[in-house]
């Protein structure tokens, strides 16, 4: 997999983890012992797992839009890989720090979303620091 091919594909996952959290179906209530947020509007777990709301919800839209938009070029597709695996990493350090773990009440972190992160820091590492792409005659 190529490093644009990479930004095109977390791109696509990304716009349908955050279209996904606007389907009622498709997520549960907010397990009682998760902490209260002051936005809660959407507030739940998505596929019953991952702590999601309204906000968190539209930061996916807007790293799935970038993810497209980075595709064009291979050096746009290595920053948005550096830049996510620097964020994600940062989320990750933030779930496990209270009241961080929602950023102050704004945007769940906690639980499984930790894993996740940890999920989608490690693969973006990898292409934007790591991987070489083999230069190819065909866009």
């Amino acid at each position: 997999m190529s490093t644009r091919t990479f930004a095109l594909v977390w791109g696509i996952l990304f716009l349908v983890a955050g279209a996904s959290g606007f389907i009622p179906g498709l997520s549960t209530p907010p397990h009682p012992s998760h902490p209260p947020l002051i936005v809660d509007s959407f507030y739940g777990q998505a596929m019953g797992l991952f702590p999601v709301n309204i906000l968190h919800n539209f930061v996916h839209l807007a790293f799935g839009v970038w993810g497209l938009l980075a595709y064009k070029s291979l050096s746009a597709s290595r920053t948005y890989a550096k830049a996510v695996a620097i964020i994600y990493a940062v989320l990750v350090v933030a779930g496990f720090i209270p009241g961080l773990n929602t950023m102050f009440g704004l945007v769940p972190l906690f639980g499984n979303d930790i894993l996740l992160h940890i999920g989608l820091a490690l693969p973006a590492a990898y292409f934007g620091w790591m991987h070489r792409d083999v230069a190819s005659g065909r866009m």
